[in-house]
């Protein structure tokens, strides 16, 4: 049963959507998602959903749904607000700094990538309303460091060389098809870092091979810091995207061919640099700096 528009009409007043350009469409579906989450499986009448409706942190939600469209404004409001906190909560997960990188790389599951169908898909699409924005984050960053640890923990560390239960040497490689494999993508990452445009390369440059923060590499283009995550979102998907389609068309590989590759290349990335395909002559950082400013 759909929202009445009068009340998706207040809802959307209330919560200001307009200070963000919340596409109102945009905004009822989310109205109807929470609908459908919170009622799940047993019927409702219009009091309870319109009690449900008046509960729910109506600003965040418009925030996310502006944030889901791409909308500039709302984008720079969440990352000065979000961005301090979503560091502070990846520090008090792991003290030493080993979370952070997490928060780095919700922001382009957050912005949402183009699929094949022209549709943006983007984690806000899961964020009803029920919780503050900021509490759903920390939930969100909570369960990926608990998903990360899950799988590094399923690797057994193997015996000392030395020790008698130390594991024979393999006579042959278990895949004889790997160092192709590893080949292959190598050669489709370099074209496809070349193919980019000359502007993508210098804020790749910028924050994975100089390892500036987003808000150093956005000064380096005239940019604001919300823009260079964007940007660095799109053009990860980009050259993956890329990289697909070199390996599909030009070497002739099948999807599991294709998945094998990347998942050879996660496992051991080897001599790869980003570095070398940016050819970049300077020497690394002796240390990196805090990403935190």
């Amino acid at each position: 049963m759909p929202i009445d528009e009068r009340l998706v009409e207040r809802l959307y007043r209330q919560a200001k959507g307009e200070r963000w350009h919340a596409p109102k469409e945009r905004f009822a579906q989310a109205l109807e998602s929470s609908v459908d989450r919170a009622f799940a499986g047993r019927g409702r009448d219009s009091r309870e959903v319109e009690r449900h409706l008046a509960a729910l942190h109506l600003e965040d939600l418009a925030l996310a749904c502006a944030c889901a469209g791409g909308d500039e404004q709302a984008w720079e409001h969440f990352i000065l607000v979000q961005r301090p906190l979503l560091y502070r909560a990846a520090d008090a997960i792991d003290p030493g700094g080993g979370a952070r990188d997490l928060v780095d790389s919700l922001y382009a599951d957050l912005f949402g990538l183009t699929n094949r169908t022209g549709e943006r898909q983007s984690l806000f699409r899961y964020f009803h309303g029920r919780s503050s924005l900021t509490t759903w984050l920390r939930a969100v960053l909570a369960q990926r460091h608990v998903d990360r640890l899950r799988t590094s923990r399923r690797a057994e560390a193997l015996p000392d060389e030395e020790s008698p239960s130390a594991l024979p040497a393999p006579t042959r490689p278990v895949d004889p098809d790997r160092d192709r494999y590893v080949g292959l993508i190598r050669h489709a990452l370099e074209h496809a870092v070349a193919g980019l445009a000359a502007r993508d390369r210098l804020r790749l440059a910028c924050y994975y091979a100089q390892e500036l923060t987003l808000a150093q590499t956005g000064r380096m283009l005239g940019e604001h810091e919300a823009t260079s995550s964007r940007q660095l979102a799109r053009t990860r998907r980009a050259i993956r995207d890329a990289v697909e389609t070199q390996l599909r068309e030009k070497a002739g590989l099948a999807a599991a061919e294709i998945a094998q590759c990347f998942e050879y290349i996660s496992d051991d990335p080897g001599s790869l640099d980003l570095r070398d395909m940016l050819d970049l002559d300077s020497g690394r950082k002796e240390s990196a700096p805090d990403r935190s400013s």
